[in-house]
């Protein structure tokens, strides 16, 4: 039992990190119109950045704008 949670902190501790890194330099990449947004707005999205960290990654990577599919 004690490896889910540990395995659970590992996934949002990591996925914390991308959702910082991703909210400070990628979003502009990914959606243009995000590339004004407020501190307030990026602050509501933190915890879904940081949740679906792997999806965030991969989008930042591809560089594709977020209409694209």
């Amino acid at each position: 039992m004690a490896w889910v949670l540990l395995a659970a902190a590992g996934w949002m501790g990591f996925g914390l990190l991308v959702a910082l890194a991703f909210l400070a330099v990628g979003l502009p990449r990914v959606d243009p119109a995000g590339a004004g947004s407020s501190v307030l707005f990026r602050a509501l999205i933190l915890p879904s950045c940081a949740l679906l960290w792997p999806v965030i990654a991969w989008r930042w990577i591809r560089g594709a704008p977020s209409g694209s599919g």
